[in-house]
């Protein structure tokens, strides 16, 4: 299978909540506050909506898991696309903070799944006006055409992606750990978009990431190119303080990255 519909029907909804974003980026927005560190903006809501009433218009039987409003069951009396239920899996701004301070770092990320895994994902950078795509079955894209990822043997000469929580107690941890890698590796940085950042791993700008405490709206789309990118996943498991995370990295790097960053 190609799956060219759904990545069709995710790369179209993805260019229309960018047009949204942008229409509302460095302007004044009302903000609720989710927490003293995390919030979400009328854009956010303005993008999840037009992306959920779109999915439920084209796809009334596939479930939705969206960052501002939860998981949404199938449309009750629809057979199920596929025999084992299929799910979108949508983030509407991934990086409200850096959209909300002007910081040039966000995106709109759409995935698709079903029982065996993902199967279509698109991250979309409105400002750079980049997009990245991928199948399951497909080669990892910017702009159409096959990505290169990092192929990087060296941990001192790597550049290294990450983030962290907005719990001071979960960031206290995960400073503990970034002190660990920093004085190894090329540089550290933290841009504030999960999205984002496994799509630049994805396209060779890291030559790995990882971060601890995402969601599956965070990863799923950008997880997604990583692997069709031939970069190595590996879970990492929670751990006192420290939520459940991914590492992202060629097989060459994968081993000793994970050594420093496991507890």
């Amino acid at each position: 299978m190609t799956y060219a519909a759904e990545l069709g029907f995710a790369l179209d909804l993805a260019a229309r909540a960018g047009v949204v974003l942008m229409d509302h980026y460095e302007r004044l927005e009302q903000i609720d506050y989710k927490s003293a560190r995390d919030v979400v903006t009328e854009a956010d809501h303005l993008s999840e909506a037009l992306i959920l009433d779109a999915i439920r218009a084209s796809y009334p039987a596939d479930a939705i898991l969206a960052e501002e409003t939860g998981e949404h069951k199938a449309k009750a009396g629809e057979a199920p696309t596929s025999g084992r239920g299929r799910v979108w899996i949508v983030d509407p701004l991934d990086g409200t903070v850096n959209f909300l301070f002007g910081i040039p770092q966000w995106a709109v990320s759409v995935a698709c799944a079903d029982g065996d895994g993902l199967l279509a994902g698109v991250v979309l950078d409105p400002l750079r006006d980049e997009v990245f795509a991928a199948t399951r079955d497909g080669p990892a894209t910017r702009d159409g055409e096959p990505v290169e990822a990092s192929s990087r043997g060296d941990l001192a000469t790597a550049m290294v992606g990450t983030g962290f929580a907005y719990d001071a107690e979960v960031r206290a941890a995960q400073a503990e750990v970034a002190a660990r890698v920093l004085p190894r590796v090329r540089d550290l940085r933290r841009m504030g978009s999960a999205a984002l950042d496994l799509a630049w791993t994805a396209c060779g700008r890291y030559d790995a990431y990882y971060e601890r405490g995402l969601q599956p709206w965070d990863r799923a789309a950008g997880e997604l190119l990583c692997a069709r990118a031939g970069l190595e996943l590996r879970e990492l498991p929670a751990h006192g303080a420290l939520p459940a995370g991914l590492l992202v990295a060629p097989a060459t790097l994968a081993g000793p990255l994970h050594e420093l960053v496991r507890p």
